[in-house]
């Protein structure tokens, strides 16, 4: 296999206690990974999908968005929640609540790098604050009684790259897997992916690491896996508007096979289903404004015109939504089938 370009094949991953049963892992994005992502991302091949970061603060906790960040009825196991915040007692009490709501892995945020949330100090804003790091980490784990994960990135900047230290005091402390993105705060989304670090960091601890950071293909994820040695590959905007290229990704690492997308027919049904699930989920109203931005990552990978994305935009209903996205894949099988008579 390895002649093929193949990493070595793994069955899947250990996080303590829990078997995850491949490499692929749908990231935790604020706004994005809801109950309806996870589940579409667990059905497309998924071995663990990471909630959206919830607050640690005792004051949010039990506000509409954290409860439905934190609804798991209907998700497969295992449920891995994600927690953001710099107090450690709070982060305590936030993982020993989440764990009786059901979670079966706690993930502490250190990868955050938006201006919203460094300006609070949490997220990949506590990399610089290692001591910091170390109570939080301390305390997580004394307090939950399910594996702790952690996600962070290389650093605070370019010329900071503490996650090599941060990773060790991750290991001692007792966290079960690590996630690397491979930017610095300072980078935000842009700019290339240190795999350097990514792969020093694998070569300095014992437990799991992730790589993640613009894994865009299959072909990205097994290059990325030999370049860095992680042991699994975690996808997150890439999966935006294109949910079945996790299922490539996994079919490749499984199989050495590339199914390509599915058919036409095939992201109607996908994209129909979604939209049915947000709107029970959330209910109408706000299902419908939350379909929004789902769809209009579809239109993009569809390659739909600025015309349908208005159109959609400006809809209220879910018929009307439904109605749209019909009328959009019938032009676009009555494209193909023009193309292709």
């Amino acid at each position: 296999m390895r002649e093929m370009g193949f990493p070595e094949k793994k069955t899947g991953v250990t996080i303590g206690n829990v078997q995850l049963p491949g490499q692929v892992i749908a990231a935790p994005m604020a706004g994005v990974s809801d109950q309806p992502y996870r589940r579409l991302a667990r059905r497309f091949g998924a071995a663990l999908a990471v909630s959206e970061m919830v607050s640690a603060a005792s004051q949010l906790r039990n506000s509409r968005k954290s409860r439905q960040r934190t609804t798991h009825g209907g998700e497969s196991d295992p449920v891995s929640v994600q927690l953001l915040g710099a107090d450690p007692e709070q982060m305590a009490d936030a993982a020993r609540e989440n764990v009786s709501r059901g979670a079966q892995i706690i993930d502490i945020n250190l990868g955050c790098p938006t201006k919203k949330v460094c300006k609070r100090l949490v997220g990949s804003a506590l990399m610089k604050d290692e001591p910091l790091v170390g109570r939080i980490l301390d305390s997580v784990v004394s307090a939950a009684s399910v594996p702790v994960t952690l996600k962070m990135r290389t650093g605070w900047d370019r010329e900071h790259r503490n996650a090599i230290t941060i990773a060790k005091i991750a290991e001692e402390a007792g966290i079960k897997a690590l996630t690397v993105h491979g930017r610095s705060r300072a980078c935000r989304y842009h700019g290339p992916i240190d795999y350097e670090t990514i792969r020093a960091v694998k070569s300095s601890i014992s437990i799991p690491v992730i790589a993640n950071g613009d894994i865009d293909s299959p072909q990205t994820a097994i290059e990325v896996l030999k370049i860095t040695g992680a042991d699994a590959v975690m996808i997150g905007r890439a999966a935006q508007g294109q949910p079945w290229l996790l299922d490539r990704i996994d079919q490749v690492l499984r199989q050495c096979d590339d199914p390509g997308d599915p058919s036409l027919a095939r992201k109607h049904e996908i994209i129909i289903s979604h939209l049915v699930e947000l709107y029970s989920f959330y209910g109408i109203e706000q299902g419908v404004r939350i379909a929004r931005k789902h769809v209009q990552w579809y239109a993009e990978k569809l390659g739909a015109d600025s015309t349908f994305r208005t159109q959609f935009n400006r809809a209220l209903t879910p018929d009307l939504q439904q109605n749209l996205v019909n009328m959009l894949f019938a032009q676009l099988f009555e494209k193909t089938s023009d193309e292709h008579p």
